[in-house]
């Protein structure tokens, strides 16, 4: 029997996506975004030197095939990427009406969103006012903080002091579709912040809002606030089952490392790992030497898309991938034979562009395992990929 890993690099897309000209940050369209590309360029140009130099170095996902998936995905060379395929490779194409999270892992696990999502306005006030009468009953405040678009970091630090002074919560959005609530683990309560945005999702996802997030933060006035590794994200429910409740379905174990059982409101998956990207990579080391036979482990990064995406860092998104790159061989170390590996993104998040919105794009698909070429793909085959691999039933 065999195993499947399936890796998700969160934003890290390639262009080329046939609809970018529908999808827009700000009045601009996407259309030619490219988050991979655009950083291999900027690095060979000596645009990304902060904290790193030169031409940006991924040779073990570049062996397998990263390269050449986005000229696949785009037509476009990525400068520093251009070895000759010697793994699984091809490139992936979304048909969902989103750049979002959810719609990226739904659509890779075998499901399209079948809706279009909502999003507040990027005027404020962003909700409307029976939303915040509603926080306002179940958090026991007079009121609330935000009420608007917003970088979760930026507001936390603008609004970190009344929020202490207040006890109202922080509440935010973005251009995803997000109902997002920061408070602070000691003054508000890290339980009262999750008991909070679990009672809150019913209504948000009833108004096909994808996630209400929680975002606790701790710190002080006097020397700042930093965001914790508690966040939860209470997704709305996929429509259909998908790639996890098939393999659960089958009998065989579901591994979650990162959010994907946020994701995935915890349906068709056994346990979850979570915590910084760091720690995430040492959760994936032990699943690749302890899981089981037939077994899925199912990961998300996020970093890329947290920390460098949204915030248009050029070089700290370069480090990251490097960093992610070196740990291949460890990875691969302790692989079996018949395992799977297949290493994909869920949208782009080009810190080239303008705004700070995820980009839509084509995703790289590139894997260990039988080497060949995949062309282009869809999401959706992704999953049935894993599943035909570990002898499961689909839909």
């Amino acid at each position: 029997m065999t195993r499947a890993f399936l890796i998700v690099m969160d934003s890290v897309g390639c262009g080329g996506a046939p609809d970018a000209d529908r999808f827009f940050n700000g009045d601009v369209p996407d259309t030619g975004a490219n988050t991979l590309a655009h950083i291999a360029q900027a690095c060979a140009g000596g645009r990304a030197e902060e904290g790193r130099s030169g031409p940006l170095h991924m040779p073990h996902l570049d062996a397998l095939g990263l390269g050449a998936a986005i000229r696949l995905a785009s037509g476009t060379d990525a400068p520093g990427l251009g070895a000759a395929p010697q793994g699984i490779w091809g490139a992936a194409t979304e048909i969902s009406p989103g750049k979002d999270t959810p719609s990226g892992h739904w659509e890779l696990a075998g499901v399209p969103v079948p809706w279009d999502w909502h999003y507040f306005p990027d005027t404020p006030p962003a909700f409307p006012e029976d939303l915040v009468t509603q926080v306002c009953r179940l958090a026991g405040t007079d009121g609330i903080l935000g009420n608007c678009h917003a970088s979760g970091t930026v507001i936390v630090n603008e609004l970190g002091a009344e929020h202490l002074r207040t006890g109202w919560p922080i509440c935010y959005t973005s251009a995803d579709s997000v109902f997002q609530i920061a408070a602070h683990e000691e003054g508000f309560g890290l339980q009262r912040l999750l008991d909070l945005c679990q009672a809150l999702a019913p209504t948000l996802h009833a108004m096909k809002v994808g996630r209400v997030i929680a975002r606790p933060f701790v710190g002080t006035v006097a020397d700042g606030f930093t965001r914790t590794t508690n966040r939860h994200d209470y997704a709305i429910a996929p429509p259909a089952p998908t790639l996890c409740d098939w393999v659960q379905g089958a009998g065989r174990k579901v591994h979650a490392v990162g959010k994907i059982g946020d994701i995935f409101s915890m349906r068709g998956i056994d346990d979850v790992a979570k915590g910084a990207d760091a720690d995430l990579m040492g959760h994936l080391l032990r699943l690749v030497e302890t899981a089981e036979d037939g077994s899925l482990t199912f990961a998300n990064f996020v970093e890329f898309d947290s920390l460098y995406g949204h915030r248009r860092d050029v070089s700290g998104y370069a480090r990251a991938l490097e960093w992610f790159d070196a740990q291949l061989p460890a990875l691969l170390a302790d692989a079996r034979p018949g395992d799977l590996f297949l290493f994909t993104a869920d949208h782009g998040n080009d810190p080239t562009w303008v705004g700070t919105d995820h980009t839509r794009e084509r995703v790289p698909v590139v894997g260990w395992g039988d080497p060949r070429a995949l062309g282009l793909i869809g999401f959706q085959d992704v999953a049935h990929l894993i599943a035909d691999h570990l002898g499961v039933g689909h839909a």
